[in-house]
């Protein structure tokens, strides 16, 4: 029977079992080479209020915050695209 995807969706290689993550959105557990990480950063002030610390010379945090989804959510949430048979076959383009 042919493949669907020569990588049956995963990035995991010959590594054997990988670890398990929790879906941010559902909860759903899910291989970590199986899941989308997807990062971002987080605002803790208000974007006017910042440009006018930052013009008196105030240095604003933001830190970086690590969201992990499942396929269904990522594609939910336009993280990823659904690809037709032709273009999951060429490997040039991923996304």
């Amino acid at each position: 029977m042919p493949l669907k995807r020569a990588s049956r969706g995963r990035t995991k290689g010959g590594k054997g079992s990988s670890g398990t993550i929790q879906c941010t959105n559902c909860g759903c557990t899910v291989p970590k080479d199986k899941a989308k990480k997807v990062t971002s950063r987080l605002n803790l002030v208000e974007h006017t209020l910042a440009k006018e610390l930052r013009a008196q010379g105030a240095y604003i945090a933001s830190p970086m915050v690590l969201k992990w989804y499942c396929i269904s959510c990522a594609i939910h949430f336009k993280i990823l695209k659904i690809r037709s048979a032709d273009s999951r076959r060429d490997r040039g383009k991923l996304r």
